[in-house]
């Protein structure tokens, strides 16, 4: 097989889902037989102090005996995470200006970090 076959095997169907410091790799490659199957790589960038940086990346291999199976568990699973949690993303540490809370001298944060100020009588 010629370096261009298999470049034109390996990219059958590709999709790119680009999530923060995630990047989900979605593509459908050839078995030897010729049949499909879905790869999905999960790759996330970190960043050494010196400035450079390096990928992890995982990668599941899903092949079409367990579409079924594998379809129905991700929604189940997806809408358990909706129906509990709703849409809302509600972790702090996915806030662009998230600033961790510092305890106080005696290990616990103050009521003034804790509460925003209200004068009832603007309301």
């Amino acid at each position: 097989m010629s370096d261009k076959d298999f470049m034109d095997q390996e990219e059958i169907f590709s999709k790119v889902l680009r999530a923060g410091r995630r990047t989900y790799f979605f593509d459908v490659r050839s078995t030897k037989a010729e049949d499909y199957y879905l790869t999905i790589t999960e790759s996330k960038k970190f960043t050494h102090d010196d400035g450079s940086f390096h990928y992890k990346k995982h990668k599941i291999y899903l092949y079409k005996e367990d579409f079924q199976s594998f379809r129905e568990i991700m929604e189940e699973m997806m809408d358990y995470i909706i129906n509990e949690k709703g849409h809302e993303v509600i972790s702090e540490r996915h806030q662009k200006d998230f600033k961790k809370e510092e305890p106080g001298q005696n290990g616990e944060i103050s009521s003034k970090d804790k509460f925003t100020d209200l004068d009832f009588d603007e309301l």
